[in-house]
């Protein structure tokens, strides 16, 4: 790659053309569930009722994860007010923050080549699971921030020297801790082994800012934690059972039991054309010939953890997010061993499939009738892949750059500006399909209805709740996902809120809300033995899936 793309400002350019494709529009759908609906809800209660350190979901305390996510969310909504824009801020931000890092572990892991630092940063901020982690809440994106950080930290003391950078490794291992438990050690300690395993490295001393530091984890990661187990000491067998070993080890805890190869498949699916290209050069490659430190970063940056997610009973696409550095920097050192000619074989292939996947986004609007799945497409949706086509088309005819790697990561850019634009006119136009209760509070406020009781059947609704402010009175019919935890609650007034059906003690509860004309809102259908509730409405109307029962417009 010539200098003149190395340098600084090109990564700061990538940033600017990425960051400015996730922005445009990133409020305009409303906050989805299952997992972003409740980060969404859980920040706007802990802004509103100022409780930090006990997070409540819908009036209940909540503690499925650490709070560092809560916390975060709950910023987003102060900077950017209590909108969907204010929720997805940080995580955009924080994606953003993971394409320098990236950058910076390709100069340690390069030897200070800005060039294939550079191809680095943009791989990884070109990958669709990483584009996916910033525009599905979850507390993944955070994770993966912090682990990179502490992943940095480390790798640059050990490197450099340098005592801050041995304290942003153990900060950023205690804000991962923060976020996600024990899995916030996942990367870092990987990076470490990889360091020294079968290299000789020579061994830094251990001095007082080694204990200073491990205080210093101490204090940001275990501080809530401590502060919990003290006010309540079935916290403990709570979280570190329940929520650390059962999670990993029992399949039907959360209900999210994937079979082991379930990473395996999706990982290279979601790393497409990248992962296409590393397969195929790896095995091209023979073993021998690829260093040390390469074989260490595919061993414990991609395969041991890879192997440790895909053991897990409990498996979520984001979950796998730690092992796509790796990915990225092995992607660049293999393709970096090509000839120009070689790789021109690979920029041809690549921009091929970018185009082709354009090409389908343009005549989606067309097809919509004939996919399995209800959606809703205006033709103006083929807009942005269209501008897209063009892009690849002139960058191919007019551009004269002679190298082609610089060819390549332009056209990785070009199709990532392009797909993330065309993704939010998408989203927009079928929340409800996607889960989305925006639709549903429309109605309600063009009824004039937002202030009424809200009654949702048998389902655990916190989009709705964060899109009116306000929270519903949910209605416990059977529903697995309604079951809450309650041990922690030191009163009964998340009854108020939370309406087990089958329990008689309540039915005056129920007969009392509907006598002050509340609004009744079900998914499907209602079970015989609980018609009487919606015989109290006289009116009702679709939305979706769902039926909006009312006493009045």
């Amino acid at each position: 790659m010539p200098a003149s793309v190395a340098f600084r400002p090109w990564l700061w350019l990538f940033v600017l053309v990425l960051g400015g494709s996730f922005f445009v529009g990133l409020g305009s759908w409303g906050v989805l569930e299952s997992s972003e609906a409740r980060y969404a809800e859980i920040g706007r209660e802990m802004l509103a009722g100022a409780d930090w350190l006990h997070p409540r979901l819908l009036g209940i305390q909540h503690f499925h994860k650490p709070p560092l996510t809560y916390w975060l969310t709950a910023a987003g909504l102060m900077l950017a007010g209590p909108t969907a824009f204010g929720v997805r801020l940080l995580p955009v931000l924080a994606v953003l923050g993971q394409v320098g890092l990236v950058y910076g572990l390709g100069l340690l892991l390069f030897a200070q080549d800005r060039a294939r630092a550079l191809a680095a940063a943009v791989v990884y901020g070109t990958l669709p699971l990483v584009l996916i982690s910033a525009l599905n809440v979850t507390t993944d994106a955070y994770l993966q921030t912090l682990e990179l950080a502490a992943t940095y930290g480390i790798l640059r003391y050990y490197h450099d020297g340098g005592r801050r950078w041995l304290y942003l490794f153990w900060v950023g291992l205690g804000l991962a801790f923060l976020t996600k438990g024990p899995v916030g050690f996942v990367l870092p300690l990987m990076a470490v082994s990889g360091f020294y395993f079968r290299r000789q490295q020579a061994r830094r001393p251990f001095t007082v800012h080694h204990a200073l530091g491990l205080a210093l984890f101490g204090l940001v990661g275990l501080s809530w934690y401590l502060y919990l187990m003290a006010e309540n000491p079935a916290f403990v067998r709570y979280f570190l059972f329940q929520h650390t070993v059962e999670r990993f080890a029992n399949p039907e805890t959360f209900g999210r039991s994937k079979p082991w190869w379930f990473y395996l498949l999706l990982a290279p699916a979601t790393s497409l054309p990248w992962s296409a290209a590393l397969l195929t050069q790896a095995g091209r490659t023979r073993w021998q010939q690829v260093p040390q430190q390469w074989r260490n970063v595919l061993f414990f940056w991609v395969l041991i953890p890879l192997a440790f997610f895909s053991l897990s009973s409990s498996k979520l696409l984001l979950y796998v997010l730690p092992v796509f550095p790796g990915v990225a920097l092995l992607t660049v050192y293999y393709l970096g061993r090509l000839s120009d000619a070689a790789l021109h074989g690979w920029y041809l292939g690549i921009s091929f499939f970018f185009a082709l996947l354009l090409a389908a986004l343009c005549l989606l609007p067309l097809f919509v009738p004939m996919l399995p799945v209800a959606l809703e497409l205006s033709p103006a949706t083929a807009l942005w892949p269209a501008v897209g086509i063009v892009l690849l088309v002139l960058q191919q005819a007019l551009w004269d750059q002679v190298r082609v790697a610089p060819r390549l990561l332009v056209v990785a850019t070009i199709f990532t500006a392009a797909l993330l634009l065309t993704a939010k006119p998408i989203l927009r136009q079928n929340q409800l399909a996607f889960n989305g209760s925006r639709p549903l509070a429309d109605l309600l406020r063009r009824h004039h209805l937002e202030n009424q009781p809200i009654l949702v059947y048998d389902e655990l609704l916190p989009s709705l709740a964060f899109e009116l402010g306000r929270l519903p009175v949910s209605l416990h019919d059977g529903s697995h996902n309604l079951t809450r935890e309650t041990q922690f609650e030191p009163a009964r007034s998340w009854q108020q809120n939370l309406v087990y059906l089958t329990d008689s003690t309540q039915d005056s509860y129920v007969r009392r809300l509907l006598t002050q004309h509340p609004v009744l809102l079900v998914k499907g259908d209602v079970r015989p033995e609980r018609q009487w509730l919606v015989q109290a409405f006289p009116i009702q109307e679709k939305v979706g899936d769902w039926t909006v029962y009312s006493s009045g417009w």
